[in-house]
């Protein structure tokens, strides 16, 4: 099946032969005749990297009255890395429309520009909750006219707890519209959305829910955990062709790695929660242009990057919410391609690996880090490759050649060639001379202590049941933080804030408890003292916190001594 066979207009014909498309995707072949068409909501579940975007953005512009300068369309999307990469993309779509507009508004921009341009009559709004909740209580935004909303990646924005936002927008909708939901999964959060705002919808489905594409290798590595930061960087240099992101569980650690491995030389450019607006865009600017190979993020941080041709994914840390590795694992093997998911695991995480290929119903290859010998081998196959892939541009070199002549005369053409693969070969020789082996046995032992560890196998001690709402059976430290049920704050939310800032693992975390301005969450003693240098202050979805000790008595400890006494 081809584009023209969907029902799109001539004008997105010719937008879809400009940008190159070939053949439509699953989703895209299913979805945009429905779409098209427009009579009905709809429901469609989809991972990551399957074409989602111009699935619904296509048919979209098709409904759009671009001599009207209301609002007509109103797209919802979690983060706003997302938002920027919806918004080029409808615009693309858009490109032989008369006068489109088609604005952005997310968080961390300034707010008076994204007025200004509503102001001239934004036909589509692409936004993240929010963003467009704090324009509709500055009366900057109506939704009154709106006739088609997208809901996309519902599952992450629901996720990341903006429940209680997209409740609010929806209600400033009219009641009448179409309504196209988009999700990796189908929680019962988002049927519940499903259920309250849509009629009828039809529903497609593509591929299996929390898989990724079958085209990506599956790897691990085992070794200690004192050696993760040196078998990342074997990796790195034995893949010299990468063009890759690495996961990092936290901001902080996020920063470290990129700051060590650009100072050891490496292309690399890090993302995260801590950077400037400004700053994320020129990171995620060099990294499309690709004058950095290597970009460092944060889950949260990467939510919504839609880049081409990235072969590698590189897990420095599994995620502690394994549902997440499907997301991370999706950003390679796009557009048919084929790609690698690389996990480091410690000798006392093998549990995790056993999580990720019960999520995946596919095993996980366990790996050796390279060796000395294997990394230099590749990168000297890299460089034949390069030197035989190099025009040469004898013009430019015609007026040097005498100099080079005159130098390099009297060396044989054997020694020159030597001479030239070590000039770049040497510091690979040098810094891997007797270098040790990095991997670790991969012990059943550690498996079975990893599990006890995180509470048991399965749902029944891990982070679906107690997590959230757990007890401590040891001493504990309980913190006080000034959000609540007013900022958006939900238990899962703070359980992920804490983790993901700290690094420590969710079953250190004991009772959490939300009220309406602030929240209490409990931690293992032995790990309480990551907490205050980690999340003393911060940011939560626009909004400033503060963590401290609490001074309020806890309830639960009284409980225990009554009980032990």
């Amino acid at each position: 099946m081809e584009f023209k066979d969907l029902g799109l207009s001539k004008d997105l014909l010719k937008a879809v032969g400009k940008l190159g498309f070939e053949s439509p995707s699953e989703i895209q072949e299913k979805a945009i005749p429905i779409l098209a068409e427009g009579k009905q909501d709809f429901v469609g579940l989809a991972q990551t990297g399957t074409g989602k975007t111009a699935a619904f953005g296509l048919p979209l512009i098709q409904h759009i009255d671009f001599a009207d300068r209301t609002t007509q369309a109103l797209i919802i999307c979690p983060t706003r890395e997302l938002c920027m990469q919806i918004t080029r993309d409808l615009e693309s779509f858009a490109v032989y429309q008369n006068n489109p507009n088609i604005t952005a508004v997310y968080g961390g921009a300034n707010i008076s520009d994204q007025i200004r341009k509503l102001k001239k009559g934004a036909q589509i709004v692409v936004a993240t909750p929010g963003r467009l909740l704090d324009l509709i209580n500055r009366k900057a935004i109506r939704l009154n006219t709106v006739s088609r909303l997208v809901l996309d990646e519902a599952d992450e924005m629901l996720n990341m707890g903006f429940k209680e936002d997209i409740d609010a927008i929806l209600d400033q909708t009219p009641a009448v519209k179409r309504v196209w939901l988009f999700s990796a999964t189908m929680p019962k959060a988002v049927k519940r959305i499903a259920n309250n705002y849509m009629h009828d919808p039809v529903e497609i489905v593509v591929g299996k829910q929390n898989s990724v594409a079958d085209n990506i290798e599956h790897r691990y590595y085992m070794m200690k955990e004192r050696d993760r930061y040196h078998a990342l960087k074997r990796i790195l240099d034995f893949y010299p062709e990468i063009y890759g992101l690495i996961f990092c569980r936290t901001r902080r650690e996020t920063g470290q790695i990129a700051d060590k491995l650009e100072k050891e030389g490496y292309d690399v450019v890090p993302l995260h929660g801590d950077l400037s607006q400004a700053q994320r865009d020129a990171a995620m600017k060099k990294f499309r242009e690709k004058t950095v190979k290597v970009l460092v993020a944060t889950d949260v941080a990467a939510r919504g990057i839609d880049v081409k041709d990235i072969s590698h994914v590189i897990h420095y840390n599994l995620p502690d919410d394994i549902e997440n590795y499907t997301h991370r694992s999706g950003r390679t093997a796009r557009a048919g391609k084929s790609g690698k998911s690389l996990a480091l695991v410690n000798t006392r995480e093998t549990y995790k690996i056993k999580q990720v290929e019960s999520l995946l119903e596919t095993k996980m290859k366990a790996s050796t880090i390279p060796n000395s010998e294997e990394i230099c081998e590749k990168q000297m196959y890299a460089l034949m490759d390069k030197v035989v892939s190099t025009p040469v541009d004898e013009e430019a070199i015609d007026l040097y050649w005498p100099v080079f002549y005159k130098k390099l005369k009297d060396l044989p053409a054997e020694e020159i060639v030597l001479k030239f693969i070590s000039m770049e070969l040497n510091a690979f020789l040098d810094y891997y001379k007797d270098s040790g082996d990095l991997n670790a046995n991969h012990e059943r032992g550690g498996a079975e202590r990893g599990r006890e560890r995180s509470g048991g196998k399965g749902k029944k001690g891990g982070r679906e049941s107690g997590a959230f709402n757990r007890n401590l059976s040891g001493s504990k430290r309980r913190f006080f933080i000034n959000l609540g049920e007013k900022q958006n704050l939900n238990k899962g939310a703070l359980l992920r804030l804490v983790c993901s800032e700290t690094g420590i693992d969710s079953f250190h975390m004991g009772r959490i408890d939300i009220h309406s301005r602030h929240a209490f969450f409990e931690v293992d003693e032995k790990v309480s003292n990551k907490i205050l240098p980690a999340v003393r202050q911060g940011t939560y979805e626009g909004k400033d916190f503060e963590v401290s000790l609490s001074q309020e008595k806890d309830p639960v400890k009284k409980k225990g001594k009554k009980k032990s006494g």
